[in-house]
């Protein structure tokens, strides 16, 4: 946020993009710390999940769409520590590769024909990162975001009225509660940052959108996780890591010989 002039280890500021934080405040080979940090947790949430999905055998578009989760993180750790142009890309385009992920496992479970919709989607990601690549557009790339995520709601609310364990809906609720609440954060990080930065401690709203939208995939993950596991007659139920983080334990039937 502040002068995108300053140099540092990594040189001047060249990304497009700078959120409401101080540029290397706290180190020199941190641009955003608090928004570097920030996305610790998501991919330890992530690698939960991960871990959790091989344990309990799901397919393996749940252990992609976890490890996604975590590269997302990554990306956004270089991109908020670098500020730089040429890696804006590593945050950026993970983002809208993820989306698609969550498509394909939103729609794949009723779509008749395998091979297309993974084609078509990995032919419109790879085609969305050579676009990307060479043209840096920043209202367009939002509004495409938002577009891509509005369309995987319709499908969520069918797996919510579709799912009678009340645990498991929960998780669709902590699911909204967490993007709603982080949403709120970047855009108040956003509209107000003049104001924010004049107080003596800044709420580094971006920062917990990090932290909020870390929580928003591993509830989304947690319960389309269970959904599935309904849909193949595991017989999931919600249970705790440690009293509070819910995960998906499934009771699979036993093989007959």
């Amino acid at each position: 946020m502040a002068d995108s002039m300053v140099a540092s280890f990594w040189g001047p500021v060249t990304s497009t993009t700078e959120l409401c934080e101080e540029n290397y405040a706290h180190s020199s080979y941190i641009a955003e710390f608090y928004n570097t940090i920030s996305n610790v947790p998501c991919v330890l949430l992530a690698l939960i999940g991960l871990v959790n999905a091989f344990r309990q055998g799901f397919e393996k578009r749940f252990s992609v769409l976890h490890i996604s989760n975590m590269i997302l993180a990554i990306g956004s750790m270089i991109f908020h520590a670098t500020l730089q142009h040429v890696l804006q890309q590593s945050d950026e385009t993970p983002m809208v590769w993820e989306i698609l992920l969550y498509m394909y496992v939103l729609y794949s479970p009723d779509w008749h024909y395998r091979s297309t919709m993974p084609t078509f989607l990995f032919l419109y990601g790879a085609a969305f990162a050579v676009v990307h690549f060479f043209a840096r557009f920043q209202v367009v790339f939002k509004l495409h975001y938002i577009g891509l995520c509005l369309l995987c709601i319709p499908r969520m609310y069918k797996y919510y009225i579709q799912t009678k364990d009340m645990a498991a809906k929960r998780l669709a609720k902590l699911w909204v509660l967490a993007l709603t609440l982080g949403t709120i954060c970047w855009l108040v990080d956003r509209i107000c940052c003049k104001k924010l930065s004049r107080w003596y401690v800044n709420p580094q709203g971006h920062a917990w959108w990090h932290v909020l939208m870390g929580l928003n995939s591993y509830y989304a993950n947690t319960f389309l996780m269970f959904c599935r596991a309904q849909q193949r007659g595991w017989e999931p139920r919600i249970t705790h890591l440690l009293g509070f983080l819910p995960y998906v334990k499934v009771q699979k039937p036993e093989k007959r010989e």
